[in-house]
């Protein structure tokens, strides 16, 4: 009776002794998981209300699904008292190690995210990033997909998109058209400036607000008198307005008597004895 005693009297206070424990972890563990499928759920409505690209939300709601559930779980286990300090060095290490075999792709990766998420750009905008000039037709998780005006194909990864400057020509409703027009010394500069107000006024695409066509002075260069035009249009006719311009503002010229300077050399021969 003396063991059975002792036996009882260790049971119980092991009972004693893990009993909240084992409460306390279970209760921890049931919150946990609902507090991570919440939080998972909302991950899914927040991506899909910022449109996000379908194939990422199932892969990164999984992958924070994962990550949670296993940290929980080793914190459940350290409630209870079961050593993980071994378990977590071997996680890590195995983390270390896949990370860095994946480091580019993890990079890629983690710009698609970034670029998905905050829509600095979206698929059919003309952009400029790495060097590169064209149109964006997809968005892939590694991956962004230019196509050049000259139908080139060009696949930038999502890291150094993510890390670099990105110009998007397309992001606003309206652009300013710039463009620069010479004379010369001897035309009459009120005659070039009421020629190109003319020609402005003319072309219907061209905008009034956010601010009225400027015409102005620049510059007195070397060999001509230099005109700078700033007129706003939409996006779509930013193009159009400037080619269409130049031509105009030639033909007019020629018509007009103005003068367009370019460069010449003269060559003066001497003759010695």
């Amino acid at each position: 009776m003396d063991k059975i005693d002792i036996y009882v009297e260790q049971g119980t206070s092991m009972v004693l002794e893990y009993a909240p424990k084992l409460l306390l972890a279970i209760f921890t563990l049931i919150i946990g998981m609902y507090v991570i499928n919440f939080f998972v759920k909302f991950l899914k409505r927040t991506m899909k209300s910022r449109e996000v690209d379908p194939s990422l939300i199932p892969f990164t709601s999984s992958l924070v699904n994962v990550v949670f559930k296993a940290m929980l779980l080793i914190s459940v286990a350290s409630m209870v008292g079961i050593q993980t300090t071994s378990f977590i060095a071997v996680l890590g290490a195995a983390g270390l190690a896949v990370g860095l075999a994946l480091q580019g792709s993890l990079s890629n990766f983690a710009g698609g995210v970034l670029i998905l998420l905050f829509k600095p750009f979206k698929v059919g905008d003309a952009i400029e990033a790495q060097g590169f000039i064209g149109t964006v037709k997809g968005i892939q998780i590694f991956n962004t997909i230019l196509n050049t005006f000259d139908n080139k194909r060009i696949i930038i990864p999502n890291g150094s998109i993510a890390s670099g400057a990105v110009t998007n020509f397309t992001a606003e409703d309206t652009r300013r058209v710039d463009m620069e027009f010479g004379i010369g010394y001897g035309d009459d500069i009120k005659k070039a400036k009421q020629i190109l107000a003319n020609l402005i006024a003319a072309e219907e695409r061209i905008l009034h607000e956010p601010a009225e066509p400027f015409i102005a002075v620049k510059e007195l260069g070397e060999s001509s008198v230099n005109f700078v035009v700033r007129v706003w249009a939409k996006s779509e006719n930013y193009w159009g307005i400037y080619f269409d311009m130049q031509e105009n503002v030639k033909l007019t010229f020629d018509r007009e008597g103005i003068s367009i300077p370019f460069p010449q050399r003269d060559v003066h021969l001497y003759q010695t004895k």
